[in-house]
């Protein structure tokens, strides 16, 4: 990477020298000569150093890359000579064995000579992977060795004897069997794959890979036939290598060199042994094998090198994620086996070291080099000291200090040429000195003139900025001369130096109210120039220097010189009061300022506007609200003006984009629609009235009354049809009067109840009560039928409490009490509004009275209090007393004894009497149910 990068550092500066030359040559005529030498230096030294650093270190990374590859080489050898070794190790048993057996050197029928042979050839190869060494025969017997997970060797024993299952037993000192370790299930080795390979073949093979019998490992198996001397099959000798023994084998191989090792199938790429801590196989859920794939190790540079080689053949130098390694691949084949071997070395074994070697000399070059600069620049500076002394006494010359000499440090070529800079200095003084004296003389004269000029100015400027209006000057081009006080301050500008010598048109006047550019050419005041007269205007505006405009009113009148214009004066007023003053007074003569809407002047002088043919038909619609005066003496002014607001804006809503609506009276509101006929003013009409439907409102509880005309022919009058309309909406006032009255005091008891479910209950059940006890003291069925309408009705003047009040029913403040004792006061004025109630108003206002006096709201007593209010109490007391939504203190017999109690002092006798016997009957009644 280092060679890299210095050869493309060369490269560029090969190419940029030319430019860099010219360059260079500028910067050295504008920079001093100390910086020069400077620059001079620094960059020789830099050029050096990295010509030095690239010779010096392309050559070690070219060497360590020659290195690696020779290690690479050499380790991949070593292992491949090694694990062939091992490979041909079992094969070679094998034969040896078999031999020794066919030419009857070994009896294997003999059982000591066998064990004896199996754990002596297991325990010569003990730094071998080999597992076991076994015998197989083609009566399904199988003998043999192996060594366990402590890696000591057990003797293994599959005959008639054993059941066909296979035993392991200790090995003694004599190397025959001891003490049985295990037995574990049934095992026939005709049907294992070496013993299949080794018959069909009928030579030494290698069996693929296969899950061994006992251990949860992976087993390959060199099998060799056994023939006697007649050439029968005997069986089939085995010697058994685990995968995690030769994982071992190959880690204690590569882990001295640093490098990482895999061996794999050839065809399908999966691992045979890895010296990379990966298991080679997974068991999975059902008990099979799934072999790792070399794709699913963490090596990406064995899988980088495993791909090329089966691609290309191609094996050596590969770089996976900026890292760079050597592969070296050897190929296995033999019967049965296809491997290949694969190792990889990463250069940073090497390469780490010579990156540090090469890290430290760049720092310690670096501090040399510091070094040398450091001692380099003081001398230099001593060197220039007297140069940069002489310097700074010209430019204080320069400043005019002419008495500045400058100092003389050695007798050298730059001490003479301060020493001609001192003679040039004494000179200069000598001149200047009696040019001063002559200057002195001219200006004192010069300032006795100016004085008076000065005066005359601030005597002008005085008068200009003590006026109220604003002031300004130009010239023939349109270009500020002078600007005063109030003119500045009404501008935004904080000195008429911000503003002299530029066109005050494009500075205040060059646009419109409405964005639009104001042309030079239309600008009244440059007009004046032109016709040399003045001009007045009070409609324009000018522009601040914040971006924002104001109303001005403004004058414009040109100014002569000896008959040639000159130029200009300008007079201005900040307008805008005035403005605002004759829209607000505009606005109030043709607006009613409770409801916003147009009022009658405005209505009747766009009567005549609108009534042209083009808005044929023309419809009138008049309203009048009904329950105004109700809201205004229940609810207050206050309801009241909301009422009138939302009317307006049910009208103002209903006139759409080109209607006329206008409040033309107290309770009055008149509706110009162009354009509409009489099907459409219907249907307005009903929106209207939409509008009024609202029942959730807990104080605006009135109507409208409405009336249409529509005019359809140019000769028909407007006056008379709004006479029409008018007359239209009395009749309606008249026809739904009763209608009306009824609506509204339904939406009143309905938005009390609506506020609090437990009135809706309560009134219901005064009301019936009451209705029994009439019928108990014997008065009419009109009686009795009216005294139940005054007892749903009697808590009607709720409507005027605040929820919190209304849902309170104990506990009440001083305040709270007052307030809630208002309601049948309220309630009072609100039936007596209205023909169906009027004579309800009575029993309502008095049922809170007590007999003896001490009840409210006029404290009255006995047979002044109505009969109907004696029998609403005693009704309301009982509801009260058992009523769960109220506060239930008292069961039924206990309010009952309790208006006993109270019979004669605060309830009426005869109605205790008639309220007692319906109270006895409905025990009665309750006593028989059950």
């Amino acid at each position: 990477m280092f060679s890299i990068f210095v050869s493309i550092f060369i490269i560029n500066i090969y190419h940029i020298l030319p430019n860099m030359g010219c360059c260079a040559v500028r910067f050295l005529n504008r920079s001093s000569i100390k910086r020069n030498i400077m620059t001079i230096y620094i960059t020789t030294t830099l050029v050096t150093f990295a010509i030095v650093y690239y010779v010096l270190f392309s050559n070690w990374i070219s060497t360590a890359d020659g290195i690696l590859s020779t290690i690479a080489k050499d380790m991949n050898q070593t292992i491949y000579g090694e694990f062939e070794g091992f490979v041909k190790l079992p094969q070679y048993l094998n034969e040896v064995t078999e031999n020794q057996i066919r030419n009857g050197v070994l009896d294997f029928d003999d059982e000591t000579i066998r064990d004896k042979f199996f754990v002596g050839l297991l325990s010569a190869h003990g730094s071998t992977p080999i597992y076991s060494i076994s015998i197989g025969t083609e009566k399904g017997e199988y003998y043999g060795a192996r060594r366990n997970k402590d890696n000591n060797v057990e003797i293994m024993k599959n005959n008639t004897d054993t059941g066909g299952k296979s035993r392991y037993y200790k090995v003694r000192e004599d190397m025959t069997a001891g003490e049985l370790v295990v037995e574990t299930g049934r095992f026939d080795p005709r049907t294992r794959p070496w013993y299949k390979a080794a018959k069909e073949s009928g030579k030494t093979s290698f069996s693929p890979l296969y899950k061994h019998f006992v251990l949860d490992d992976l087993t390959v198996s060199v099998g060799t036939p056994v023939y006697d001397k007649e050439g029968s099959l005997i069986g089939v000798l085995g010697t058994h290598i685990t995968l995690s023994r030769m994982d071992q084998y190959l880690n204690d191989i590569v882990k001295r060199n640093g490098a990482s090792a895999v061996i794999v199938d050839k065809n399908t790429g999966e691992l045979v042994a890895n010296s990379l801590q990966i298991p080679n196989f997974k068991v999975d859920a059902d008990g099979s094998l799934k072999m790792t794939g070399i794709n699913e190790i963490n090596n990406s540079s064995i899988i980088r090198g495993y791909e090329n080689y089966l691609a290309n053949n191609d094996e050596d130098h590969v770089v996976v994620n900026g890292e760079s390694s050597h592969i070296n691949i050897s190929e296995f084949k033999t019967t049965g086996v296809d491997m290949l071997l694969i190792t990889s070395i990463p250069d940073a074994i090497l390469t780490r070291d010579i990156y540090e070697t090469i890290r430290l000399t760049i720092i310690f070059s670096t501090i040399i080099m510091l070094t040398l600069s450091f001692l380099y620049i003081s001398y230099v500076g001593n060197l220039l000291k007297p140069l940069e002394s002489l310097n700074l006494s010209a430019k204080k010359l320069n400043d005019g200090n002419f008495d500045e000499r400058a100092k003389i440090f050695r007798e050298d070529e730059i001490g003479k040429l301060a020493a001609t800079f001192n003679m040039l200095a004494a000179t200069i003084g000598s001149h200047v000195e009696d040019l001063e004296t002559k200057v002195k003389d001219r200006t004192e004269d010069l300032e006795a003139t100016n004085t008076v000029l000065q005066e005359n100015r601030e005597q002008l400027k005085l008068i200009l900025d003590s006026t109220a209006e604003g002031i300004y000057g130009m010239d023939t081009e349109g270009l500020c001369t002078f600007c005063n006080e109030s003119a500045l301050r009404m501008l935004g500008y904080s000195s008429q130096e911000e503003l002299l010598g530029k066109n005050m048109h494009f500075q205040i006047h060059h646009t419109r109210r409405d964005g639009t550019p104001f042309p030079l050419s239309e600008c009244k005041i440059m007009e004046s120039f032109k016709n040399g007269r003045g001009v007045y205007v009070d409609d324009e505006i000018f522009w601040r220097k914040d971006g924002t405009f104001f109303d001005v009113r403004y004058s414009s009148y040109p100014q002569y010189r000896d008959g040639k214009m000159v130029g200009s004066v300008i007079t201005f007023m900040d307008n805008t009061e005035r403005k605002k003053n004759e829209e607000h007074i505009k606005y109030l003569t043709y607006h009613d300022p409770l409801t916003n809407i147009n009022n009658r002047l405005f209505f009747e002088e766009q009567i005549p506007v609108l009534d042209t043919e083009d808005n044929l038909p023309i419809s009138v619609i008049f309203g009048d609200l009904n329950g105004l005066k109700l809201t205004n003496d229940i609810f207050g002014h206050a309801a009241g003006d909301r009422l009138l607001t939302e009317a307006a804006a049910a009208f103002k809503k209903a006139s759409g984009n080109e209607g006329l609506a206008a409040r033309i009276g107290g309770d009055e509101f008149a509706l110009i629609m162009p354009n509409t006929d009489a099907d459409r003013a219907k249907d307005v009409i009903e929106e209207i009235r939409k509008s009024f439907s609202n029942e959730n409102s807990n104080d605006i509880i009135g109507s409208v009354s409405l009336g249409a005309s529509t005019k359809t022919s140019a000769e028909e009058s407007m006056h008379e049809m709004i006479e029409i309309a008018e007359n239209l909406m009395y009749k309606d006032k008249t026809i739904n009067r009763n209608k009306n009255n009824k609506n509204m005091i339904r939406k009143i008891i309905n938005n009390l109840h609506n506020r609090s479910p437990r009135e809706k209950r309560h009134s219901e059940n005064v009301s019936v009560l009451c209705e029994k006890i009439a019928e108990e003291m014997g008065l009419s069925k009109a009686l009795i039928k009216r005294l139940g309408e005054n007892g749903y009705f009697h808590d009607i003047g709720k409507i005027v409490l605040e929820d919190d009040i209304l849902n309170k029913h104990r506990d009440l403040t001083e305040e709270e009490y007052r307030k809630m004792q208002q309601h049948s006061v309220v309630g009072y004025r609100i039936l007596n509004l209205f023909d169906d109630t009027i004579d309800l108003a009575e029993g309502v206002l008095s049922h809170h009275e007590h007999l003896d006096g001490t009840g409210y709201p006029k404290g009255i007593k006995g047979e002044e209090i109505p009969l109907s209010s004696r029998i609403i109490a005693v009704a309301e007391a009982y509801d009260a007393m058992t009523n769960d939504n109220y506060d239930r203190r008292k069961t039924n017999d206990e309010a009952v004894e309790e208006i006993i109690r109270l019979s004669g002092v605060r309830f009426d006798k005869d109605a205790v009497e008639a309220f007692i016997k319906i109270s006895k009957k409905q025990d009665q009644e309750t006593k028989t149910d059950q």
